[in-house]
């Protein structure tokens, strides 16, 4: 596998307009031997069974490395589908971050209201903790009720407990908090995943708050892989089948609407590597339990992790308007990794992708883009990039000639667009 890395920005005086590359520079990098791929798509199918790649039965799907984000398999991971429970997975983060922050505790108390007994509850015939009407549980229970029992009941009371009202708590608290966590396609209906025509995500961004929630509440976290929950005398079995069917799998949550069909978010530690598995849209429970499973083992199996670059080694440079220097060198504090494949056949290519040329003066430690790289067509991760200097302003001659630079450039991309 060979990885060489190109450099992108976005002009100031285009914004909007497709990216103008500037190859900066040609970085080898001594990972394997393979091809270089120039082009990617929102999402595809994935390599071929006979050339390494999965070979699965899931409309829906994306497998990723947790510490990372490498994308190892894809298909049609950026289709709009009914999350159906699995969308349980934002109301508990916006709990989480609740109580992260202070805003509420875990022994606080919220009332089980008519509204939450009927439509969630015993009487609804769907999955539930059982909670009694009009009684009062704690945040944490009601957490346990819902991560582990998948119960309806216990989200509504939780939804309606913040916010006072279900809707409001949809619209102003877990489509507010998905778009801070960069999930720009979700939209939700309710608190729980069932039916409801607003409610829709994507395998991608389920896989992609999924990591959020590993990484960031590790002490919550471990509520998903418990086995089983008693409330009210009735004890239920965690509802995720991967607990019991695979080493290391430690979570996530199970979903079916006859919308959405049967899917699932699962998680798996192996040799210090964690997995993350969402697969969506099939017919058969035991479809997705066997896709899930069969799609991590393919991943342990084919893949290890290799780093591309070290911390606070240079990733590459970005172009500086107006400054003392013609331009800012940009690295990372952390290292930066990948998952590649074992056989060495990945073809990747890296590209540093910022706004620019960026304006002086220029901050030690200031993000200015992203490193993003790609395993053939797919984006096998990326990764913010920073400025590893400060640069001051230039003078005012510096500035003049890098105006008139910018002038010329962007008549020249005006023309040729109209060609």
């Amino acid at each position: 596998m060979a990885l060489k890395t190109a450099f992108s920005r976005k002009s100031d005086a285009a914004a909007g307009s497709p990216l103008r590359s500037l190859i900066a520079a040609v970085i080898a990098l001594a990972i394997g031997c393979g091809g270089i791929v120039y082009a990617a798509n929102n999402s595809v199918q994935g390599a071929k069974k006979d050339e390494g790649g999965f070979d699965g039965d899931a409309p829906t799907a994306i497998l990723i490395e947790a510490s990372s984000g490498s994308v190892l398999f894809e298909r049609n991971a950026d289709e709009l589908r009914a999350p159906s429970s699995m969308m349980k997975l934002m109301t508990a983060e916006v709990v989480f971050n609740a109580i992260k922050k202070g805003d509420i505790k875990l022994s606080d108390e919220y009332r089980i209201s008519e509204n939450a007994w009927r439509k969630g509850g015993a009487p609804a015939g769907g999955s539930t903790m059982f909670a009694v009407l009009n009684s009062k549980v704690s945040v944490d229970d009601l957490l346990h009720g819902a991560i582990i029992q998948s119960g309806n009941d216990a989200c509504i009371a939780l939804a309606e407990g913040i916010a006072g009202n279900e809707r409001i708590f949809a619209a102003d608290f877990m489509t507010k908090r998905a778009r801070e966590l960069g999930l720009t396609k979700s939209t939700f209906g309710n608190s729980n995943g069932l039916p409801d025509p607003a409610n829709k995500m994507t395998v991608r961004e389920l896989a992609k708050l999924t990591r959020y929630v590993i990484q960031t509440y590790p002490e919550f976290y471990k509520l998903f892989g418990e086995k089983e929950f008693t409330w009210n005398k009735i004890r239920q079995q965690n509802r995720n089948p991967l607990l019991n069917a695979m080493p290391g799998a430690d979570g996530l949550k199970t979903g079916y609407t006859k919308d959405g069909g049967y899917g699932m978010v699962g998680s798996a530690v192996q040799n210090d590597t964690r997995l993350i598995v969402v697969v969506n849209g099939l017919e058969d429970p035991e479809d997705r339990a066997t896709e899930a499973k069969k799609m991590l083992e393919w991943g342990f199996r084919n893949f290890e992790t290799r780093p591309l670059f070290a911390a606070n080694q240079t990733v590459g440079y970005a172009k500086v308007f107006g400054g003392d220097s013609r331009s800012v060198k940009l690295s990372s504090p952390e290292p930066i990794k990948v998952m590649v494949s074992k056989n060495g056949n990945d073809k990747l290519i890296a590209r540093v992708v910022y706004n620019g040329p960026v304006r002086a003066p220029v901050k030690q430690g200031q993000q200015v883009g992203i490193v993003r790289v790609w395993r053939g067509a797919n984006i096998a991760m990326e990764a913010p990039v920073y400025a590893a200097e400060a640069i001051g302003a230039g003078s005012t001659m510096r500035r003049a000639i890098d105006g008139a630079s910018e002038l010329v450039i962007g008549m020249f991309r005006a023309s040729a667009e109209k060609l």
